[in-house]
């Protein structure tokens, strides 16, 4: 979706809305020249030493980690034993 600054100004709450709907950017003009981009922002990457620290304090440091996330399998490019080798380790 693109929009004008002055349109943006007068219904910026309903453009916003509809990014957030739509998951979109809104791409922002400024005398027909694209300035600005409004995305949604994704869910937020938790590293493993957060979640680590978060089942260690009972989940009293503030970071709720996605438990469906941290159960899904790791996609085959990401595993290491199979990257650049077709030995088998074991």
């Amino acid at each position: 979706m693109v929009v004008t600054k002055g349109k943006l100004k007068a219904r910026m709450l309903e453009y916003f809305r509809e990014v957030e709907r739509t998951g979109e950017p809104l791409i922002v003009t400024d005398r027909g020249r694209e300035v600005l981009e409004v995305r949604p922002l994704g869910p937020k990457k938790v590293t493993a030493a957060e979640v680590l620290d978060w089942y260690r304090s009972g989940s009293g440091s503030g970071i709720n980690p996605d438990e469906d996330a941290l159960m899904k399998p790791l996609p085959e490019e990401d595993w290491e034993v199979l990257r650049n080798d077709d030995r088998n380790p074991w």
